[in-house]
């Protein structure tokens, strides 16, 4: 066994072995697969091998169909079968939200070039006569996915890695992890130790374990999942050809021809559990829990009813094993958070269908800084340590649960919160609140009436006309908001100001109280952070992000700090709240409550003051995200109560009102403010996002060659601004673009502009339709809606409103 390597990867799954094959094919050779067992041995061996291109997240739809033209190509590469059954699958809708979200999903499919076709009932029949459809409305059919067996196609690509230079050592379990001096790393097995500079926790069920050798807790529960497989049945036997997988959300099951027999698969919608909460026997291998027929009785009731023969099937086998699930359904995928090159890459609920997607774009992110799409929803940095145990444990019970539903856009599912609350949360719930969780953090959407709750669809529903009340408030009198979840560090250090010049693609302001709004991005010139820096000294700058930043941007800048700078960032993200004050007549309000002058000779727009607000120190900014006069108000978070109470004592002659981010949403959109995560991600530059003047090319900054050539050399995507002729839904983001039937790009978010009166998108797509007054067609939920590209912004573009 070696005892050095440059990566070394813990755990034979298929996360595991399709990161090793990725790290060997792009030529990392000298890397290493450690497992304690047999490869497959955890929960992969077990699995029903289900691999399907439909899925409601635009990048791990990537991460799909990646994965299914791979399998299909293994065994010529490596000789090895993989079991593959090309039979294509079918997702049932029974209702208009389901329907809605089939034809969301068929927008993102097309964009990637992925079969989809949205078929009825008698197609659906004609594909899989064995069904019974009385309450089918719709059928989303995937032609080219199909179903492998786990263990070879597994066993394909530890292979295929082998064959390109990388080792594997089996049965042999990692004991021990340390970080040494050297910033390297020491995997100590029961058959020696590795020195490494990389390793990857791709454990699975045993993830948690591995993670606790360097103080990670990691948000991963093992659910336990039950299939079964019937006895040969005359009616498969008959059939001419192997009928498609069926997803059935009123079952909440998948169902598959197995051999002559047909194997169900529910995901039981109450009572499903965890398991191994308290940790796992490490000699727990190829096995197997009871099975508990009684959790899924429900199921299998309506199983029967969609098949009639599986009513009278002779059960041959009961399949009850572990499988990972984290609290949002997608895997961890990525850096942990504070540790160099110590990477996540377990928790993965269908992990055959996605170990091959997860290993090729984690194999990018480890050898050049950033990948070709946007992982931003799986990096295990979206979660903190607030999200272990009762949260991990409720969400992921209710993911599990939830696996086969539709999800509505704004839908926050109540299981395991609150975690985070300000000290306002129950006086915005009194007050209508209804709220989302964000990095843990519950905040306000919207404000409802007489206990009214949000109607989710992918339509306007009950939240849209209250909301526009909320955004007139804002824009004729005075709102207030709880942002108390932005990322918040003051760095400092006589090096402070050079650090940030050299990390951010704009120029760090010049004199006390200054605001900047900066990009910091990667080598290969994308989009990894955006923040707002305040100036509140010679060596103190006050950076502000987005909520689910945190720790992704804390880590950003921390591991860019050279051994020779004199840097320190603190995260005072728990230590203070920020509640934003915004509307023509927030100067009045506040005015009322400090002695500071307001007035624009000296408070203008853009600079920040330390200040005394209703007697509480406050950092105020005079900055606004929904281009109204306004502050965001950042204080001690134990002071907020009062901070609040005297606002809405003092705006109360204003008609002040609680707004929440729907509303910001719609005024942004007016604004024509990109957002981070959407329009900004590090598939993109600053080029293609039209942010030129935030950029400082006189300077030195990381990625600026690549900004630099994007700028003379041009690019395949721009960034537009466009109206879209709507009636009672929006663009999401995601859905494809068209000139004709040609897909020329896709939108990036959208919203209903209350104050203008229309419905705003962003898009991206090829240069030459970026021109204003161009116009093209948008697919929203199905239809083709006519857009036409606009100057930005479309309200108070010349930010009158902003310097009154």
């Amino acid at each position: 066994m070696k005892s050095h390597a440059r990566v070394v990867v813990i755990g034979g799954g298929a996360m595991g072995a399709g990161l090793l094959y990725h790290l060997a094919k792009e030529g990392w050779s000298d890397v290493v697969l450690v497992e304690k067992g047999e490869l497959t041995s955890g929960s992969t061996w077990h699995a029903a091998g289900l691999i399907g291109n439909f899925i409601g997240d635009f990048n791990m739809a990537k991460i799909h169909e990646y994965g299914i033209g791979l399998y299909k190509r293994l065994e010529e590469e490596t000789g090895q079968s993989t079991g593959w059954h090309g039979c294509g699958s079918i997702r049932l809708a029974t209702n208009q939200d389901e329907a809605d979200w089939f034809h969301y999903i068929k927008g993102i499919l097309d964009y990637i070039g992925v079969e989809c076709y949205l078929i009825g009932p008698d197609e659906i029949k004609r594909l899989h006569p064995l069904l019974k459809l009385e309450d089918v409305v719709l059928g989303a059919y995937t032609p080219n996915d199909g179903h492998t067996d786990p263990a070879s196609t597994t066993n394909a690509m530890a292979i295929g890695a082998r064959q390109a230079g990388a080792e594997i050592y089996r049965q042999n379990r990692v004991l021990d992890i340390n970080l040494l001096p050297s910033g390297e790393w020491e995997v100590v097995t029961e058959k020696g130790n590795i020195v490494c500079e990389h390793v990857v926790n791709a454990a699975g069920s045993f993830a948690p374990q591995v993670g606790a050798m360097v103080g990670l807790k990691v948000p991963i529960v093992n659910m336990i999942h039950q299939y079964i497989v019937t006895e040969n049945l005359p009616e498969i036997e008959a059939l001419e050809k192997e009928p498609p997988v069926i997803r059935d959300p009123r079952a909440s099951c998948y169902y598959r021809q197995e051999q002559q027999g047909l194997l169900v698969g529910p995901y039981e919608m109450e009572n499903a559990k965890g398991w191994g909460l308290d940790g796992i026997d490490w000699r727990f291998d190829m096995e197997l829990l009871p099975p508990d027929l009684d959790r899924l009785e429900t199921s299998l009731e309506w199983t029967m009813k969609r098949i009639p023969v599986f009513e009278k099937a002779g059960i041959k086998r009961v399949v009850s094993g572990p499988i990972t699930h984290s609290p949002d359904g997608n895997f961890l995928l990525g850096p942990a958070p504070g540790l160099r090159n110590y990477w996540m890459c377990c928790g993965a609920s269908i992990g055959i269908t996605q170990g091959a997607g997860a290993g090729k774009y984690l194999t990018q992110w480890m050898m050049h800084d950033q990948t070709e799409i946007n992982m931003l929803g799986f990096d295990p940095r979206r979660y903190g340590d607030w999200a272990v145990g009762d949260y991990c444990l409720k969400k992921s019970i209710d993911e599990y649960q939830q696996m086969y539903q539709v999800r509505c856009p704004g839908e926050f599912r109540e299981a395991g919160r609150p975690v985070k609350t300000t000290p306002i949360y129950n006086k915005l719930k009194e007050q209508g609140a209804i709220f989302a969780d964000t990095f843990g953090w519950e905040r306000a959407k919207w404000f409802a009436k007489n206990g009214e709750q949000e109607r989710y669809s992918f339509r306007r529903t009950n939240w849209f006309d209250p909301v526009g009340e909320e955004c007139k408030a804002v824009r004729e009198r005075v709102g207030v908001l709880d942002l108390s979840s932005f990322a918040k560090y003051d760095v400092t250090g006589k090096d402070a100001e050079a650090f940030l010049n050299r990390i951010c693609a704009n120029r760090m302001p010049r004199r006390d109280g200054g605001v900047a709004l900066v990009h910091m991005l990667g080598e290969p010139g994308g989009i990894e952070c955006e923040a707002t820096v305040t100036r509140f000294g010679d060596n103190w700058f006050y950076v502000l992000s987005g909520a689910v930043a945190e720790l992704h941007d804390l880590d950003w800048m921390s591991q860019h700090i050279n051994d020779d700078e004199d840097v320190d960032i603190a995260n005072i993200t728990g230590d203070y709240g920020c509640l934003i004050l915004a509307g023509p007549r927030s100067r009045d309000v506040l005015k009322k409550l400090t002695e500071t002058d307001l007035g624009n000779d000296t408070f203008p727009w853009m600079r920040g003051k330390e200040i005394e607000v209703a007697g509480v120190p406050t950092r105020a900014l005079r900055v606004s995200y929904v281009g109204e006069l306004g502050w965001e108000l950042h204080h001690p978070i134990e002071r907020m109560a009062t901070l609040y109470d005297a606002l809405m004592e003092a705006g109360a002659e204003y008609g002040i009102a609680n707004f929440g981010t729907y509303a910001v949403n719609a005024m942004r959109m007016e604004k024509g403010y990109r957002a981070w995560g959407s329009e900004l991600t590090t598939e993109i530059t600053p080029i293609e996002a039209g942010l030129h003047r935030f950029v400082k090319l006189d300077k030195e900054f990381i990625g600026r060659s690549v900004v630099q050539s994007r700028k003379d050399n041009g690019v395949d995507l721009q960034l537009v601004y466009v109206t879209v002729d709507t009636d009672n839904a929006d663009p999401l983001g995601n859905e494809p673009v068209y000139d004709g039937e040609r897909i020329i790009g896709i939108s990036t978010s959208g919203a209903y502009g209350y104050t203008v009166q229309r419905t705003i998108a962003f898009a991206y797509v090829e240069p030459k339709y970026a021109a204003i007054g161009t116009e093209f067609d948008v697919a929203v939920l199905g239809d083709r809606r006519s857009a036409v590209v606009i100057d930005e912004p479309i309200y108070d573009p010349q930010n009158e409103r902003l310097r009154q």
